[in-house]
């Protein structure tokens, strides 16, 4: 690692063999990495780096795996440190203290796909706890994430070959229940009608049928996070590395047990209960009463107090605090719609996308009739300008009505964006964005 570039994952590993190529694999991804031989090597660099996740090869550990990943959580405390685990699957994994277990070797862009999901889930964690605060002062208790224990749903899609009906039947014996489909259509009527934790699409003869579905996964916003595994022959034409890189989240051979298989599945599945149970706690603020009526966002006082206690705990957990400010423009083209009083009109709607824009753990909120801020935990200002500038593109591609017989408008942002440096820099932050934006709309 290059010197001044900031490692964000930690491998826990002996030797190179694996870890070497996962390493390079990942940098060349955008997930700088840093490689501990030793527990009290990975103890130290979690507790004195912005580490956001580790992984560890099970070989490491020796037996040890709980007290490994224990140890590791409690050396960066309060930041959560999501642990990825690399080796043979265990029903009994997650009672070890990992969040995911893949079978290794890892392909870098797999392990990119699941570690970016990982650590949103963590941030995520954090966000709530500091929600949970806010919303307690004003007398309104949010729930704690719900742990959903029924039998984990996946849906297998493909022809019946006897394989693929094999690994149906080992999912069922590991608790699942298992809807096969097998059609992509059918595929998609049952995933719009239920919800399911993760799917299992048999390539068969033709795997591209199943990396299209694949496909359709991730262009679906509601079905983006699902889980995918993909079983196909090791003498397929598809590589792993390009199922991977077509969203597939893991990938399986019938040459393997079917019960390992199962049980990867069935860890994939896990992982995303979780992750789907904290982004349902943290909508409960949305019915709390306490948000701004029109949009639905963040009222300006709410915001306040809640990033400050961002600010604090961006503080205490070693990680980055950007804020962002999105002011509509008074350009030309406005004129006529504003004198008609038609922004006004399109505001709750331009605040309703915000809120859908952004990601689960960020907090928007409406500061003004035309003025919207954004607080984007563990993110820093380069990533929030990124965030704030795709927001701005995406409400400026959409046209608002701007009364009968006159031509649709769009809206153009005044956008700023600052880092916050501490909890007492929280006021001086939200002023460089706006001198910011000021500054963009002057010139």
């Amino acid at each position: 690692m290059s010197a001044g570039v900031q490692a964000r994952v930690l491998i826990v590993a002996e030797d190179d063999s694996t870890a070497g190529p996962l390493a390079e694999g990942l940098d060349r991804l955008g997930w700088r990495t840093i490689t501990a031989r030793s527990e009290a090597a990975a103890a130290a660099a979690v507790a004195d780096l912005q580490i956001q996740a580790a992984i560890v090869d099970l070989a490491t550990a020796r037996g040890e795996a709980a007290e490994v990943a224990r140890r590791l959580r409690a050396a960066c405390a309060p930041r959560r440190l999501p642990i990825m685990a690399m080796g043979a699957p265990d029903p009994f994994q997650h009672d070890h203290g990992f969040d995911l277990t893949l079978a290794g070797p890892l392909h870098p862009a797999q392990a990119a796909m699941r570690l970016e999901t990982l650590v949103r889930t963590a941030v995520a964690e954090e966000e709530f706890e500091v929600r949970l605060e806010t919303f307690d002062e004003r007398g309104y208790p949010l729930e704690a994430p719900q742990n959903d224990t029924t039998p984990f749903r996946v849906l297998a899609i493909g022809e019946p070959a006897p394989q693929f009906l094999a690994l149906s039947n080992a999912l069922g014996r590991n608790g699942a229940e298992v809807v096969g489909a097998f059609t992509a259509f059918t595929a998609f009527d049952y995933l719009h009608e239920r919800p399911f934790d993760a799917v299992v699409l048999w390539a068969g003869d033709n795997p591209h049928e199943a990396l299209s579905i694949a496909a359709g996964l991730r262009r679906n916003t509601r079905l983006y996070h699902t889980p995918a595994l993909l079983y196909m022959r090791a003498e397929s034409q598809i590589t792993a590395a390009e199922a991977y890189h077509r969203g597939i989240s893991d990938v399986a051979s019938p040459e393997q047990p079917e019960g390992e298989t199962a049980l990867r599945v069935v860890e994939l599945a896990r992982a995303f209960r979780r992750q789907k149970a904290v982004r349902s706690a943290l909508e409960q603020a949305r019915s709390s009463g306490l948000m701004d009526a029109a949009t639905g966002l963040f009222t300006r006082d709410l915001f306040a107090a809640h990033l400050r206690r961002l600010a604090r705990s961006a503080q205490d957990r070693n990680r980055p605090l950007s804020v962002c400010m999105l002011k509509v423009s008074e350009n030309v083209d406005l004129k006529a719609p504003r004198a008609g009083g038609w922004v006004a009109r399109a505001i709750p709607q331009i605040g309703s996308m915000i809120g859908r824009l952004v990601r689960v753990e960020d907090t928007a909120a409406r500061l003004a009739p035309e003025v919207f801020a954004l607080a984007l935990p563990a993110t820093p200002l380069h990533a929030a300008r990124l965030a704030g500038e795709r927001i701005a593109a995406v409400i400026g591609c959409t046209a608002f009505e701007a009364g009968q017989g006159a031509t649709p408008f769009v809206v153009e942002f005044d956008l700023g964006v600052a880092e916050v440096a501490s909890p007492d820099g929280v006021g001086y932050a939200l002023e460089q964005a706006a001198a910011m934006a000021r500054s963009l709309k002057a010139s």
